[in-house]
């Protein structure tokens, strides 16, 4: 989540796609109450932005991440860094996790994608 609040750690979280190459990760997003505190990349949580926080791809890197297995997908921008735990190696504004259907559950198992770059806002 924010990056005060730890990193991810194990080997899925080492697997970071190259450009055109996609990797099956689990995601989460973040609660709502954290709208506002400020991400490793600066600016601040906006529950309302497609954002995404991972442990090693760079500020700026945009994601396309659906939901396994024929779920629905949203393109993300990486803004902070994961702290992600219990097996999760990505977590998500709420609106990008509203967007793949899975609020109510939480978690869920997504691929991602690397598909550009774009400069922290």
């Amino acid at each position: 989540m924010l990056a005060a609040l730890g990193s991810c750690s194990g080997p899925a979280a080492a697997r970071v796609p190259s450009p055109g190459e996609s990797v099956v990760v689990r995601a989460s997003y973040y609660n709502r109450a954290l709208a506002g505190r400020r991400t490793a990349s600066g600016e601040p949580y906006d529950p309302e932005r497609l954002t995404a926080s991972h442990a090693i791809l760079p500020m700026g890197t945009i994601l396309r991440v659906t939901r396994l297995p024929d779920g629905p997908s949203v393109e993300v921008r990486v803004n902070d860094r994961c702290g992600c735990t219990h097996g999760r190696q990505l977590d998500l504004s709420e609106a990008a996790a509203r967007r793949l259907n899975m609020l109510r559950a939480g978690a869920a198992q997504v691929r991602i994608e690397v598909v550009g770059r774009r400069p922290a806002r």
